[in-house]
Formats: C-alpha cells, structure tokens, sequence
C-alpha cells in the first residue's frame, strides 16, 4: 500500500464492502482520464479551439454533421490506442467478488468493458455504437474507422454517435436500472466523477436516502462528499486495487 494512503480509511471501506451482498459503482471520467482519456471539462477540453460541449449537441449535429462526426472519428481514434488501468481492472475484480453487482459509468469509452466488467450500465451511451438518424437501427462499430459522414447499412440514411449530448435525455430503461440499483445496494462507491452532472450525479444521494452507505474515491472532495459516509481522495488507480484486495481478504465468500 502507499505510503500516502490512509491506511485507516481504506480498511474502514474494505470493511463495508465486504459485508455488501449488493454493490453498485458510480464511475465518471476521472477514471478515464488515467488512461488518458480527454475529459470535457479538463485541460483536455478544447478540440480547434471549440469547447467539446459545443459540438456534443443536437443542435451542432443539425447544423454541420460533418464537423461534429470529425471530433468523434478523432476521439474514436485515439480511443484504439488507449487501454484500462488498474482502476479499470480493480472494478471488474470487484465484480467477481460480489453477489449483486451493477457499475454505472458516465463514460462513453468501454474501457470498463475491455477490464472484464460485465453488469454495466451506460447512461451516457458509448461512443462505439452508431445510430440512423432515419430508420433509429443501431450498429455496433467498435474498432472500425468511420467515413466523414457514414450512410446507415440499411436505409442509407446519416448516422450519429449513439451517445447521449448535451439537451438530450438519457435512455430511459438504463436509467431505470441505474436508479434501480441505486436503491438496492447496501453500499455505493462513487469513483472519478465531480457529481456536478445530473441526474447521474443523483444517484449518489438516491442511495443514501435508501440507507446505503457510500464511499467515494476522487482526486479531491466533490458535493458528493458531504454525504459519503467514507472519503478516499488520490488516483483511483492507487486507491482501488489495495482496497478491493483487502475486501476480498474480508468477505466471507457467497
């Protein structure tokens, strides 16, 4: 373990997550980013000098698709590169370990996926699978380079990212499991978000109110501290793994 770790906080956490039946995880791009990941609200954040948020709109999409599919087939790119770390990889342990299970990420990158996370919800959607703005099919292009504005297989109409944009609302059945999840756990660790973005930042609130106990793991205090019932601030690459090794040494197995 770290030096710099509180040895006593991360044991007092290893402790509620082994008596957990039910688990459910809150990830945001904080994780991401220690795979180097761009963040949009990050030094990462300008793409030619346009804020992402500017071109992760409806209404950018309606006015120019080729500019706005041109930063996705950009951020596509990068993303062949780019390969979980050991957060990633702590949280698809943890999965193993736990009867009920449910990670809900914010990130559109699948890295969760590619760690071995099986039970994931996407409330933002992925930035991998595509969608027709004509027909609504959706097609799974993991991997693939895109053209500057792809034709639907089926109809021939213009494809979009299937992610959610800014103004768009968020599916409702993955928000309803997420919600769901939420309520039913006995523990929620928040992991790499701000929790400033709604209503997936809410969910940490939805499982206190539900009698959850919640443990947050962040670079820095965030609004959801003020109801964590346990703080780990560091790199949730160097948090993660001690704590979930010393869970399992804990948990009587299932």
């Amino acid at each position: 373990m770290a030096a710099d770790l509180d040895a006593d906080k991360l044991d007092q956490a290893a402790r509620v997550l082994a008596a957990s039946g039910a688990v459910a995880v809150l990830t945001g791009a904080g994780v991401s980013a220690e795979s180097g990941v761009p963040t949009f609200r990050g030094d990462g954040g300008l793409w030619k000098n346009v804020r992402a948020e500017e071109v992760a709109t409806p209404e950018a999409f309606g006015r120019d698709p080729r500019f706005v599919w041109e930063f996705y087939n950009s951020r596509r790119e990068k993303l062949l590169a780019i390969r979980p770390n050991p957060a990633h990889l702590a949280l698809a342990e943890l999965e193993s370990q736990v009867e009920r299970f449910t990670l809900v990420t914010q990130n559109v990158d699948r890295l969760h996926q590619q760690a071995g996370s099986r039970r994931v919800l996407e409330v933002h959607g992925n930035i991998w699978t595509v969608r027709c703005t004509t027909c609504g099919r959706e097609f799974d292009k993991t991997g693939e380079r895109l053209p500057e504005l792809p034709a639907c297989e089926s109809c021939g109409g213009l494809l979009r990212p299937a992610v959610v944009w800014f103004h768009e609302s968020l599916p409702p059945a993955v928000w309803a499991a997420a919600e769901a999840a939420a309520r039913e756990c006995d523990c929620l660790l928040v992991v790499g978000t701000s929790a400033n973005v709604h209503p997936a930042a809410g969910l940490a609130w939805t499982a206190q109110q539900a009698g959850a106990q919640v443990i947050e793991v962040n670079l820095e205090p965030t609004p959801a501290s003020e109801i964590a019932a346990i703080g780990l601030y560091g790199p949730a690459g160097r948090i993660l793994p001690p704590l979930v090794a010393r869970a399992a040494e804990l948990r009587v197995p299932y």
